[in-house]
Parts: structure tokens; sequence; C-alpha cells
């Protein structure tokens, strides 16, 4: 049996473990090798790589994403997309949605993963539906999780729910590694069951469970799995790559894989992790076991911000209080699936929480909205209380919120005018508008020095 499986050293290990700071010229030389390794597919964008490459790499993400495409040409490029919030932390009008998809499509993306933080399938239709105009791989997600609410009934549900919406693929994507193999075989089983869409399988090794988690989906007839090369696997990053197809090839699995390259390209991040480490941005706190999570259910990506975030704050002491309070949010919002966004909100509700020592004394903006509905339909009951705190029931979201949104992208685009040199200008200010607008103009900036001395040069 085939066994598809696809490399996250792009963007989910490097998110993960190192808070998404890996710049292109850190893995230009590898690519293609990795392009040549036989992988199913590469995913090397969305997640927080738009945001970091703007934000804290000097890097237009859109040319990060044709840079990659110019040389992996053989392998499909994956991408992470977040429905309506696309890649940011609300939701956008129809409009930028479908313009994003397009524009990811035509730079070069192939496979889209889609998901809803709340699996609010409303949220990623329009997704879903540009992406296959466009002739691309739409990919829905399912957003694993545990709660008095969540059950296999309930998935199964979810799974017929997204072939009915016309996806190639289903993703189970188990973002903070709290599924153990029993409920992946169940799980995978059951869906194996009542789809015929193939299955994908997404989780991370946080808590220990992630290799055998992995290999009892496979074994219930899993149809691809996600992993990360060893020098960037473990931890809150994916199971390791090399491992996972020397165990499947022991069982009679066929990965197509390379084995000599993957040794190739396990030695070229070497010298990368290491820099990482020697220079604290990748936190050996991160790459330990950490089976408590199995009740916090923290993901990779928002246990390394979390840290950083206390770091900066001076509070790292708080870090064991700050997990033992996202329990209890969370049951206050309904038990969401703690994924981008609601991970990141629903943790630093925590951080807050502790940090003032009184419960939501200060409300994010992004809590109140998501009390109010915007981000969907909450799996579970939502505390009235809360709602109460901060809306009057006229004020709730009623039905979509994306229905009660204005068209954006030509208004901004006018807006904007000569900053943006393109639509995919466009799209980045509206996700990230200031960190965008800092980017355009330090690039206008760099370039006029650069013109500067050249002229200069000329004239000596």
């Amino acid at each position: 049996m085939k066994v598809n499986i696809t490399e996250t050293v792009l963007r989910d290990a490097n998110q993960s473990l190192i808070a998404t700071r890996m710049p292109f010229s850190d893995f230009e030389g590898i690519l293609e090798t990795l392009d040549n390794a036989g992988y199913y597919s590469l995913e090397c964008w969305g997640g927080a790589t738009f945001d970091s490459c703007l934000r804290y790499l000097d890097e237009d993400p859109w040319e990060r994403l044709r840079k990659i495409k110019a040389v992996c040409k053989k392998t499909p490029l994956q991408m992470l997309i977040r429905g309506q919030n696309i890649l940011g932390y609300k939701h956008y009008p129809d409009d930028v949605v479908r313009l994003f998809c397009r524009k990811a499509a035509e730079n070069g993306m192939d496979i889209f993963r889609i998901f809803d933080a709340l699996n609010d399938f409303r949220n990623i239709e329009v997704c879903i539906d540009e992406v296959k105009k466009c002739g691309k791989h739409a990919q829905g997600c399912i957003c694993y999780t545990t709660s008095p609410v969540h059950t296999i009934e309930k998935y199964v549900e979810m799974g017929k729910e997204l072939e009915k919406m016309n996806v190639d693929s289903i993703a189970i994507k188990d973002m903070a590694g709290i599924c153990s193999p029993k409920e992946a075989y169940d799980l995978v089983k059951a869906l194996k069951g009542a789809v015929k869409v193939p299955i994908f399988f997404h989780t991370h090794h946080t808590t220990g469970l992630g290799a055998m988690t992995l290999m009892k989906a496979v074994e219930a007839g899993c149809d691809g799995i996600d992993c990360a090369i060893s020098t960037f696997g473990g931890g809150t990053s994916q199971p390791a790559t090399e491992s996972m197809d020397y165990a499947l090839g022991q069982f009679g699995y066929e990965s197509g894989l390379d084995r000599d390259k993957l040794k190739e390209i396990a030695d070229y991040f070497k010298p990368i992790r290491k820099r990482f480490l020697d220079e604290g941005r990748l936190n050996p706190e991160v790459m330990g076991i950490k089976a408590d999570i199995l009740k916090y259910q923290v993901p990779g990506g928002m246990l390394s911000n979390m840290i950083a975030n206390l770091k900066d704050l001076n509070a790292l002491d708080k870090f064991d209080d700050a997990l033992a309070e996202i329990p209890a949010v969370r049951k206050d919002m309904g038990y969401p699936p703690l994924v981008t966004p609601l991970s990141q909100m629903v943790g630093n509700q925590a951080v807050q929480n502790v940090l003032t020592g009184t419960k939501y004394k200060t409300i994010s903006k992004e809590i109140k909205a998501y009390l109010r509905g915007e981000y969907g339909r909450a799996p579970g009951e939502v505390s009235q209380e809360l709602i109460d705190q901060c809306w009057k029931p006229e004020e709730l979201v009623q039905g979509r919120f994306a229905d009660s949104l204005e068209p954006a992208f030509e208004k901004t685009k006018a807006e904007l005018g000569k900053k943006a040199r393109s639509d995919e200008d466009v799209l980045s200010y509206i996700a990230f508008p200031q960190v965008a607008e800092k980017f355009f103009e330090a690039r206008e900036e760099k370039e006029s020095n650069t013109v500067n001395y050249t002229i200069e040069k000329k004239e000596d």
C-alpha cells in the first residue's frame, strides 16, 4: 500500500519550533533535493509564514512562494489557509477570500488545506469553491480536539459534509498532538467507511504520541501523513520523516521517498538548527515531550509563542499557571479546538487572566468578537455571563458573519494607491495592515538606497 508523505520543514516544523523565523536563504540551497526526494507535497506557505515574512524576515511572502515554485516543479506545493480568516485573525469579505485563493494559485500553490477553527464549514465554503474554480486541490479540514461535545459520530458527520462540499480530500488536523493511537485508528476507520475521498492525517509529537498515532492512522487506511525531516522533527513539530518512512517500510508500506536524499536534506538543516539553538531562537523547551498537553491541548505553534511572549514580559515563571488556566478559558468559550486563530486567542486570554490575577478583568478585542459570534458557531455552550459582559442581545451576529461584510479589495486598492505595486501587495495589506505598510516603506527605502549607491559608484 502506498502512503503519501508531506514534508513540513518549510512551514509547520519551522513554525512550531522556531516561531517561523527561517528565511528563504536558509533553505534555498536544498529546494531542488526536496523536489526530487519523492514527497507527495511540500508544505511551504500559509499559517504564520505570511506574517513572519513581512514582520521579521524582510521578505515578500508572494515572492517567496514564486521562488520556491521556480525550483520545485515536480512536487506539489501545499499551504494552510484559515478559510474566511485567510491568514489573518479575523474574517474577511468574500471578494478578498476569492482573490487571495486565485493569486495564491497563480503564484504557484497547488494544494490548499482549508480549515475553520470552529469546524463551522460555512466559513470554508467560499474558499473551497474558489480553489476548485482555479483547478487546484481543495483539501477540507476537520480540526481534532477532545471535549464533551466532540465525538467520532460528530467527526463522521463533518467528513460527510466536507465530501458534499466537493473537496478533493479530507485532512484530520490534530494541531496539539493529543490524538491517541487508538483514537486515530477508530476515527480514520470510521471516516474511511463513510466517505470516498482520500484521508490525510496531521499531528505533532508534542505529547510523544505522534509517531504511534500516525502508524495506527495508516493501519486504519489513512492515505497520507505529515512528517518533518529529523533535524526539524520531534518536539512540538511533526514526527521525523526518515523514522516514519523506515517504520512504515518494515510493515510493507511504500512511501516513494528516496532515503539517500532524505539523509542529504537532514544533513543540510543540521547547521541551521544549531544556529537557531545558539541564538536562543530554538528553545530546548519545545523539543521535549510534554505529556501534560494531553490535558491542556496546546498546539506546537501556540506553545512556542506563549513561551516567547512570557519571556518578553519577563514573566516566564507564570508559564505553568497560564497552561493551567487554558482548559478553564476553553470551557467558557464553548470548547473551541485550539487552532489558529482560536489557539492564540484562548492562550493570550489565559495569560491575561494569570497576569492580572482576575479572570476576564481584561478581555481582548478578538475574544469579544468571538463572543459576539464573528468567528462562527462554537461547538459547545459559551458562557452566557461572558457574553452579557461584552454584548447586548441585539448586537450578537446572526448567520454567517462574512455575509455582513462589504467588499473590501477595490476600495483598499484605491486607498493604497502607489504604495501597492500589485494585487498581491493589496492582499498583504488587507491581512496585516500596519505590518505590510512598514514593509512597503522599508522596501522603498532599500531600493532608493541601492539606486543612490549605484549612481555614486558610476560617478566614482
